[in-house]
């Protein structure tokens, strides 16, 4: 029992800390952190790595995933960089010109960083033809916030009523100073199966990126019914492809590509399902890698995707 005893008159100066008068100091809540993305396409140099991470690390913000590429014999360095930061610490303004001399001290070709949080969403317009597939999974994923796009005009060669604030351009309208007009204060545009050619006028006065879709079938079965063609010939493989516009027809740089197997079981409506079903899917892919600014020029013909 005395053994007890001890054991118990002790216990309270074990835990009898309850019997000091402690204060805690109310901290204030963190602030919450922002996401950054910034690309670089520069000359190749020894350091770029180190002066990227410090320009960051400076300001206090923290890199959470770097992916880097040098092709070999090219010297040429390409970067993407997702980085959290505090906006207290490090004002967007300020972002800029940190990035901007980071710029200048490597001569780059491109340097963009981008807060998706803070800067505005890009503008884009849609213009389409007949088949509308892709412009309405482009308009549910701008609708429901999957896209990172404004659409602020579609613009149609083929008269459709069933979509509000459409632009209808008959084929005989002298069509493209129009459209020009419309989308003079867009970031890019998207050409969801628009069967029309653009000019080289046009291309040199929108300046901008122009992202396009079309089935991986070419160059093997063009004009109208290029999937009725492939299906009679019996293709085990089809595919899409997304790629930028140039003034080559369907020789512009690579964005995105997919494929699907096909079989003798498809008749032709499964056959051109599947093909729709991969065109809404790269296209899409596309323009999420083009706002992500994971997409950058390589060479005359190709792209990095990061």
């Amino acid at each position: 029992m005395g053994v007890v005893r001890r054991v118990c008159s002790m216990f309270p100066q074990v835990v009898g800390f309850s019997k000091r008068n402690i204060s805690f100091k109310t901290l204030d809540p963190p602030s919450p952190l922002a996401h950054g993305i910034h690309v670089f396409y520069c000359p190749d140099a020894v350091g770029i790595v180190a002066k990227l991470s410090d320009c960051i690390a400076s300001r206090g913000g923290n890199i959470l995933t770097a992916d880097v590429f040098v092709p070999e014999n090219k010297q040429v360095f390409y970067s993407r960089s997702d980085f959290v930061f505090d906006p207290a610490k490090w004002p967007r303004v300020q972002m800029e010109e940190d990035f901007l001399k980071l710029s200048q001290t490597f001569n780059a070709m491109r340097s963009v960083v981008r807060v998706p949080a803070l800067d505005p969403k890009y503008k884009i317009a849609v213009l389409a033809s007949k088949q509308d597939h892709c412009l309405v999974d482009l308009l549910h994923g701008w609708q429901d916030g999957r896209l990172p796009v404004d659409i602020t005009c579609v613009i149609r060669n083929i008269e459709q009523t069933w979509i509000l604030k459409m632009y209808y351009m008959k084929k005989k309208e002298k069509r493209e100073g129009k459209i020009l007009e419309l989308v003079q204060n867009t970031d890019f545009l998207v050409l969801a199966r628009y069967m029309q050619i653009l000019s080289r006028n046009f291309l040199r006065s929108y300046e901008n990126d122009i992202i396009n879709i079309h089935h991986g079938l070419l160059p093997s079965f063009k004009g109208s019914h290029p999937s009725k063609q492939a299906f009679e010939a019996g293709v085990k493989l089809i595919g899409a492809t997304s790629h930028f516009v140039t003034e080559e027809l369907d020789e512009g740089p690579i964005i995105e590509q997919m494929v699907e197997r096909v079989s003798h079981k498809d008749n032709l409506q499964s056959f051109v399902q599947k093909s729709e079903n991969l065109e809404k899917q790269c296209l899409r892919n596309a323009i999420r890698s083009y706002c992500e600014l994971r997409v950058l020029p390589y060479e005359e013909k190709k792209t990095v995707v990061f």
